[in-house]
C-alpha cells in the first residue's frame, strides 16, 4: 500500500482518491419511490470523476448506486478517459455460503455494474456467532483468481474479527468503518491490527452527515431530520454527549479554520486523513443536488499543526466516547445506524445450531454444532437443565472439521467465544447471562491476548473465571473454552 495526498494504491495495486465519493445518500434519494432521473445522476458523477474525484463507493442496497456508478463507468470509457475504482459492498442474511451462493451474489453487482469485474467486493457480515463468513471470504479469494473481483474488502469489521480472517490466509486489501471527530474507535486496535497487516482503512462518516460543517455552527439542536444520513449521526451526537458538546466542538473547529482560512469540514477531513492508519476518507454524495468538491479539495493540503491539535484534543476529551468497536452500532447496543434499534432485525435470525429435546430427560435441550465428535464422544455442545446452561469445552474447530487459527491463540479465543455465544443463543440464553468461564491454555505466553479477548466479550458481565496454561489440548489447539449461564430471568427461554 502507497500513498501519497490525494492518491493511494491499496490491496496489489488499486488505485484510490483519499477522498472517495460515497453513494450512501441515493437509498434515501429514492426512498418511498421518490422519482430520480438515472441518466442525470450519471452525468453528474462523470463530472465528480472529471474534476479528481473517481474512486465510487457503493453497496447492494443503496438504491440504484451501483447501477448509475456502470453508467458513469462506460461514459468515461467511451469518451477514452481513465475509467473510475469501484469499490461496492454485499451484505447478505447470514446463512450457507458455498462457493455458488457468493457467486451469485457478485455476479448480481456486475450486471448492475455492467462489468466483468469489479475493483474492490467489500464483505459485511451480520453476526459473528454464525461462522460461515469465514466460508464466504474464502470463496471470494476464489472468485478473486477467477478474475470476477480485484480485491477482497471488509466493512464494518471489528479488530478482533479482522485479525481472525486475516489468521486464516484471508488476503483483505480494506476495511470500511465509521471514524471521525465523533467517532474514534478505529483509533485503537483497530488501527494496530490494519497497519501491522498492510490493511487500508477507508472511513466514512467522517463529516457526520454533515453535522460537522459551518452550517451548523451556532444552531439550534434539531427538532426534525429529513434524511437518513443525518438521522443516523445525530444519534452519534447525542451518544458523544448532546448538543451543547457538540456545538462546543464546532466552536474550536471554527477557530482553526479561521486561522487556516478553510471550512470546518476541511478541519475534519484533514484530522481524519493525518491519522496513520487512515487511507481514505468516504464523503458522501447527493447527486443532482448538491456538491461541495471544490471545498472538500482543499482539505488535502491543509496541515494541522501542534496548537490546532491540543486544541481539538482537549474539546474532545469533554465528549462522551462511542463504546466498544467498529462496527458494534451493527450488532448490539447503542445502535447508532440511520434505521435506530436492529433489534427486531437481529432478533429475527434463527438460532445457528440447532435446538434437540433429550431422549431421556424430559424438558432438557441441548443445542449441536455439527461435529462429528459430539456423536462420537456422546456429549452435547451446550445443555440446558431448567435455568442452567452448560457449555463444554470449545475448541476453534470449524463447520467442515478443520480447525481455526493455526497458531494463533487470539484468533482461535474469538472464534470459539462466538461459538460460545451460539450455543448459548440457541437455548435461549446471552452471554450477559454467563455465571462462570474456564480457559485451557497449551501456552502461558498466551494468556494476556487470550484474557483480553475475554474481556471484550465479557467485561462488562464480569463471570467468575478459571485460567489453566500448560494444558496438552487434543488436536494442537491453544485454547479450550468452557462456560456456565444462568438463564433464569432470560425472557424467550428455549424450551419453556
Amino acid at each position: 500500500m502507497s500513498m501519497t495526498p490525494e492518491k493511494a494504491t491499496i490491496g496489489r495495486n488499486v488505485p484510490l482518491r483519499r477522498l472517495v465519493t460515497g453513494l450512501w445518500q441515493m437509498a434515501d434519494q429514492e426512498r418511498d419511490g421518490k422519482p430520480f432521473d438515472l441518466d442525470a445522476a450519471a452525468a453528474a458523477l462523470v463530472g465528480y470523476a472529471r474534476d479528481g474525484f473517481d474512486s465510487f463507493d457503493m453497496a447492494d442496497h443503496y438504491g440504484s448506486a451501483e447501477i448509475v456508478a456502470g453508467m458513469a463507468h462506460k461514459a468515461l470509457r467511451d469518451a477514452g478517459e481513465a475509467p473510475p475504482t469501484i469499490l461496492t459492498k454485499w451484505c447478505p442474511e447470514p446463512g450457507a455460503m458455498d462457493l455458488a451462493m457468493v457467486r451469485a451474489g457478485v455476479e448480481i453487482a456486475l450486471r448492475r455494474l455492467d462489468l466483468p469485474s469489479v475493483d474492490v467486493m467489500q464483505f459485511h457480515w451480520w453476526r459473528y456467532e454464525d461462522p460461515e463468513y469465514l466460508t464466504a471470504l474464502h470463496n471470494l479469494m476464489r472468485l478473486r483468481e477467477e478474475g470476477l473481483i480485484r480485491e477482497i474488502g471488509l466493512t464494518n469489521f471489528d479488530a478482533a474479527h479482522l485479525h481472525l480472517a486475516l489468521s486464516e490466509g484471508i488476503e483483505i486489501a480494506s476495511n470500511q468503518v465509521c471514524f471521525s471527530l465523533l467517532d474514534r474507535r478505529a483509533a485503537s486496535a483497530m488501527s494496530e491490527v490494519a497497519r501491522a497487516n498492510g490493511v487500508a482503512i477507508l472511513a466514512f462518516g467522517t463529516l457526520c452527515g454533515g453535522f460537522l460543517s459551518d452550517k451548523w455552527l451556532g444552531r439550534d439542536e434539531p427538532a426534525e431530520i429529513p434524511d437518513w444520513s443525518r438521522m443516523k449521526y445525530k444519534r452519534f451526537i447525542d451518544a458523544n454527549g448532546g448538543w451543547t458538546r457538540f456545538q462546543a466542538l464546532l466552536a474550536t473547529l471554527g477557530e482553526v479554520a479561521g486561522k487556516h482560512d478553510v471550512s470546518i469540514s476541511n478541519v475534519a477531513t484533514a484530522w481524519t486523513l493525518s491519522h496513520p492508519a487512515i487511507t481514505a476518507t468516504i464523503i458522501g454524495a447527493r447527486l443532482g443536488e448538491r456538491q461541495h468538491r471544490q471545498d472538500n479539495k482543499r482539505a488535502l493540503d491543509l496541515a494541522l499543526d501542534a496548537d490546532d491539535r491540543a486544541a481539538i484534543a482537549a474539546v474532545l476529551n469533554e465528549m462522551d466516547k462511542i463504546p466498544g468497536d467498529c462496527g458494534d452500532e451493527y450488532r448490539k447496543p447503542p445502535f447508532l445506524t440511520a434505521s435506530g434499534d436492529l433489534s427486531h432485525h437481529l432478533d429475527a435470525l434463527p438460532p445457528v445450531f440447532p435446538i434437540v429435546e433429550s431422549a431421556v430427560r424430559p424438558g432438557r435441550v441441548r443445542a449441536d454444532s455439527g461435529s462429528i465428535w459430539e456423536e462420537k464422544a456422546g456429549f452435547a455442545r451446550a445443555i440446558r437443565s431448567g435455568d442452567r446452561v452448560l457449555v463444554s469445552g470449545t475448541t476453534a474447530t470449524g463447520p467442515n472439521g478443520n480447525a481455526i487459527g493455526q497458531g494463533d491463540a487470539a484468533a482461535q479465543a474469538t472464534y470459539i467465544l462466538d461459538k460460545i455465544s451460539a450455543s448459548l443463543d440457541a437455548l435461549g440464553g446471552t452471554l450477559e447471562d454467563v455465571v462462570r468461564t474456564r480457559i485451557y491454555l497449551r501456552n502461558e505466553a498466551d494468556w494476556e491476548v487470550v484474557s483480553a479477548i475475554h474481556a471484550r466479550y465479557f467485561g462488562a458481565v464480569r463471570p467468575a473465571n478459571t485460567l489453566i496454561a500448560g494444558v496438552t489440548l487434543i488436536g494442537g489447539y491453544d485454547v479450550e473454552i468452557e462456560a456456565e449461564a444462568d438463564v433464569a430471568n432470560c425472557a424467550g427461554q428455549a424450551g419453556d
